[in-house]
């Protein structure tokens, strides 16, 4: 690492006038891409929904018309710089943009990149279109930092390293400070601190690495509290062969445990609350380094050597299997620790006479050598999927060259938070191109996520992507120079490109569309081998995927990173103010592609807008169920499902993938050790699990119960064990029972008569005084008929139900749809048709008992308001004036155009309608919320007040509370991206970004 500028410098005089030729790929000479789109004036005002509060304010910023408002609120309350209501804050897109391209354009003049003037301008023009129409982004420094009076820091991913001594420890804590003031994170490996079973020079007992975990944990928590609006993000790894791994496995556990105990003596234990502050190592994520020689022992049930760290020698054995089930355990318990597959990590290691990697960002997709960092940026994959349904490999491959040549300009300029990290960057270049929006390309061309062909698509993406960076990187060396550190270690570099490219080989694809990304991998991959043999290369890393949060949502993406898609149904919020739901309009695109008609698309997306699933959705196949299967929800991807797809990206990555494979609520142990195991075996890096409901030390909307029911079965527990040893103990159980609200002795009621498919009965419906439903009786066939006493028997349970407080919208939701004879037309006019007798008396009883917004979402309603949606397109009486009936117009029309749109070079005000869209949409002509379903903004409708999030969408859907956290600026649920969580409403992270 020692490698010095004097070299770097005489490489870049030697080739000073060669430059790269910049090509054209969406631009067009003499036109500048701003002047291609239509601008609009916004009001961004954003709100913490709980408390009312603005919390941020600006008017007027100026956006592209066919940026979500979403978008543009994120961008302009996390990027824009300067203080607001000053003439020095910015004012639009095109003033962040020009800060950025214009800063890469001038440092890569400044630096030999460019051939000529010419190529410097197609650069920015290029830059400037890719960004200005979300075809990629940078990671968030760069629009933090990049172009202002602030140090220019580009990078979001740290690494750190930390020796065995006090001053290297006390370094630590001061450095980790620094990256954590300024927002984003790091990692390292402890392993080298001495354990607490060795002994000290002095002759004392070592501390341990443990213990120090503790001073660092209250110091990043005490930065976090001191002013910033998320956690600190950071990673702490230890090598499975330390003396003090037990210890460092069951640390989190523990703590865990305390939490519940003292949530159930009523203290508040939520992230964020005053008194979680007591419980420690809450601010890291843990994982564990493990070596083939541990996993294999695991596999065999042999004994494995725990190693001094002073000399290598084994001071302790432990059986290699009850060490990786504590492990699991631990995991299962509380999501950590995760696991790190430390050979497989150094085997694809291009700089290993540099030194190993020992450790990772705390997303774990960055791993390099300590003192290191990266710069992050994504592309957006559904950006180069065309009209026709095809993807544009050209295009694709020609990005990916653009943006990993703008990556390494960055580093010519950029700033660090200390020397060591900014000569090791320096010196060896890494880089981290990425993608997001996997989980819907795949879904808009068919393709089931957990399936051999998303599979193989996926893998020859990654391969072209990784393959046109490293390409790129060749061509760069050739112009400016290899990167410092490639001598000592070309040799080790060139066997890993070896590597990538027989991977890619050994891709089988099944398709067109993967078999001509394959192709155009493989001639990728060929140019590589025979640059870098001739050139070097100019980056020692090329490509991660990270999460892409914040970025996502600048990106107007569906899916993050590499994740399925969250949901079918997402939360969408409109210019005026207000917000509805809309089904993915990849989801009609989708059907399309697989051949349904129009009206069954139609019937499709209304199912889904009504249910938020596809199961029993009219007309659809269920061999097609796989391509609609999300991450939550009533058809969620199996925990292996998750492991599959990334083995079959992570061989052409230069570093590893941030992702948290999600375990439901039931998952043991042995299955999440068996995901471990698998995933060595399938060759990942990294590896994290999430089992729902794991952890109570969050903001969980439904009451911190989980906790309690731990408690009571682990007290279960302990009675049993009890038992079987003989002993005599008595263990406190407390049981929370629901109670029963018996109606008064004179109650008022409703009976009902109808018909449906010809035969009579009669509903009676008796309620509380203050108008609540809490008894049904059915009259239903000739007394004393078997049918007669099961609808007595029936409407006994189902009084008693409501009587114990079992909500009416659930059993409206568990009878209706349910179909047997009799059944067919009823004398009801509100409900004109019943799929069975229960099906009608449930309805019936929705009509009459909730209120409009609960059973509108079930989609049940009078023919008086199916009347008003014919006519108005609106169940609900309308609210919105003619202004902001226009404003929502327009942004329906540019969210149904900028989902469904295939070619990013089309705008909301040029490109024609996409297939399918609706008329009223695209017209302008009627009422905003005319939005028919299936068609255009498919099946968008209005939503109340209390939904503020996709999660908490998903919430409602379910019935049950999503597990994860609340954000701390706005108070939204977020939800998962990566191995972290990003908000909704305001592009917050719990992680580094």
């Amino acid at each position: 690492m020692t490698e010095t500028a004097g070299a770097r410098a005489g490489a870049r005089k030697s080739a000073k006038d060669k430059g790269i030729a910049i090509e054209r790929i969406y631009t067009t000479p003499g036109v500048h891409p701003y002047d291609e789109v239509t601008w609009e004036k916004r009001d961004v005002v954003q709100q913490n929904w709980k408390t009312g509060a603005t919390i941020f304010e600006q008017r007027g910023v100026e956006f592209p018309d066919f940026w979500s408002v979403n978008a543009s609120t994120i961008v302009t309350t996390k990027y824009f710089r300067g203080a607001v209501g000053t003439p020095e804050r910015e004012q639009g897109l095109k003033q962040l943009i020009d800060r950025v391209v214009l800063t890469y354009v001038k440092a890569g003049k400044e630096h030999g990149y460019f051939s000529t003037s010419e190529d410097a301008e197609i650069f920015e023009h290029e830059l400037t279109y890719a960004l200005l129409h979300q075809v990629f982004s940078f990671n968030s420094p760069v629009w933090f930092n990049v172009g202002t009076k602030s140090p220019q820091q580009v990078s979001a991913c740290f690494i750190l390293s930390v020796d065995d001594s006090m001053d290297s420890i006390l370094n630590w804590y001061k450095e980790e400070g620094f990256i954590f003031k300024g927002g984003s994170g790091a990692g390292l490996n402890l392993s080298r601190i001495r354990s607490s079973k060795e002994l000290l020079s002095s002759g004392g007992t070592a501390s341990g690495p443990v213990s120090f975990m503790r001073g660092a944990d209250a110091s990043a928590g005490t930065i976090k509290s001191g002013g910033a609006t998320r956690r600190a993000a950071k990673m702490v790894v230890l090598d499975v062969d330390h003396p003090d791994i037990e210890e460092f496995v069951e640390t989190k556990a523990r703590e865990e445990d305390k939490i519940r105990a003292l949530r159930d003596a009523g203290f508040d234990m939520d992230l964020g609350g005053k008194d979680i502050v007591s419980v420690q190592y809450q601010n890291a994520n843990n994982s564990v380094r493990v070596n083939d020689e541990f996993m294999r022992a695991v596999e065999d049930g042999t004994e494995f050597g725990l190693r001094s760290r002073k000399d290598g020698s084994v001071i302790e054995t432990v059986d290699a299997r009850e060490l990786m089930g504590k492990i699991a355990k631990a995991a299962w318990e509380c999501a950590d620790p995760g696991i790190q597959y430390d050979d497989t990590i150094n085997d694809w290691h291009t700089n290993p006479e540099t030194g190993r990697i020992t450790a990772s960002n705390p997303c774990s997709e960055y791993m390099s050598l300590d003192n290191s960092s990266c710069n992050l940026a994504s592309l957006n994959l559904l950006k180069f999927l065309k009209d026709d349904d095809t993807f544009d490999v050209a295009k694709f491959q020609q990005v990916a060259e653009l943006v990993i040549t703008a990556m390494d300009i960055s580093i010519c300029f950029a700033d660090f938070p200390t020397e060591p990290i900014g000569e090791t960057t320096r010196n060896y270049r890494q880089l981290g191109i990425g993608y997001a929006n996997l989980g819907a390309l795949l879904m808009a061309t068919g393709h089931g996520y957990d399936s051999d062909g998303g599979r193989a698509l996926a893998a020859s993406i990654t391969s072209l992507l990784t393959g046109a960076a490293y390409k790129r990187s060749a061509e760069l060396a050739g112009v400016v120079g290899a990167y410092a550190g490639y001598a000592r270690n070309a040799d080790a570099h060139k066997r890993v490109m070896r590597k990538h490219a027989a991977a890619n080989d050994a891709v089988r694809t099944l398709h067109t569309m993967d078999k001509d990304i394959h192709r155009a991998a493989t001639k990728a991959w060929d140019a590589v081998v025979k640059l870098g043999e001739k050139n070097g290369y100019r980056n020692a890393q090329a490509s991660v995927l990270a999460p892409t949060g914040t970025i996502g949502f600048m990106m107007d993406c569906d899916t993050t990173g590499i994740e399925p898609d969250f949901s079918l149904v997402k939360f969408k919020k409109l210019v005026g103010g207000g917000s509805m739901q809309i089904v993915n309009l990849t989801i009609p695109r989708a059907l399309r592609k697989l051949g349904y008609t129009e009206e069954t698309v139609e019937a499709i997306v209304e199912y889904i807008a009504d249910k938020g699933h596809v199961i029993d959705a009219p007309g659809l196949k269920t061999e097609h169920y796989e391509i609609f299967d999300t991450a939550m929800g009533a058809r969620s991807i199996s925990p292996m499902g998750h492991v599959r797809m990334m083995a079959a990206t992570q061989p052409f990555l230069s570093g590893a993938i941030s992702k948290t494979v999600n375990l439901p609520e039931t998952a043991s142990v042995e299955e999440i050790e068996d995901v471990y195991v698998q995933g060595w075996k399938m060759g990942l890096k990294a590896l994290a699990v999430y089992r729902d409901n794991c952890k109570v030390g969050q903001p969980l909307s439904d009451g911190g119960s989980t906790a309690k029911d731990a408690a009571a079965d682990k007290a279960a527990g302990v009675a049993a064990d009890a038992a079987a040893a003989g002993e005599a103990k008595v263990v406190e159980k407390v049981v929370y029972r629901p109670t029963r609200e018996r109606l008064p002795k004179r109650r008022s009621s409703q009976t009902t008569s109808f018909a449906i498919g010809g035969a009579e009965g009669y509903l009676t419906a008796g309620t509380y005084a203050d108008g609540r439903l809490g008894e049904v009786f059915l009259k239903f066939g000739k007394q004393g008929s078997t049918l007669a006493g099961v609808m007595d028997a029936f409407s006994i349970a189902v009084s008693v139900g409501l009587q114990y407080g079992v909500p009416l919208e659930t059993f409206v939701e568990k009878y209706s749809n349910m179909r047997f004879e009799p059944a067919g037309m009823t004398d009801d006019q509100d409900i004109r048709m019943g799929q069975s007798l229960v099906d009608y008396v449930f309805r019936r009883l929705a009509l009459d008992h909730l209120d409009f917004e609960t059973r509108s979402f079930m989609g049940i309603h009078t023919a008086e308001e199916r009347q008003r949606q014919l006519e108005t397109g609106s169940y609900a009486p309308s609210t919105v004036d003619d202004e902001d009936a226009e404003a929502l117009e327009d942004e329906i029309e540019s969210f149904s155009q900028g989902v469904g749109a295939a070619s990013p070079k089309k705008t909301a005000a040029a490109a024609p309608k996409t297939a399918g869209e609706s008329p009223a949409v695209a017209d302008g002509e009627d009422h905003a919320s005319e939005v028919k379903s299936g068609a255009g903004a498919a099946s968008a409708r209005e939503i109340s007040g209390d939904v503020h999030s996709s999660a908490e969408l998903l919430e409602k859907f379910q019935g049950v509370s999503a597990d994860a956290p609340m954000c701390m600026t706005c108070g939204t649920k977020m939800r998962p991206a990566g191995s972290c969580y990003v908000c909704e409403g305001c592009g917050s992270t719990s992680g580094c970004s």
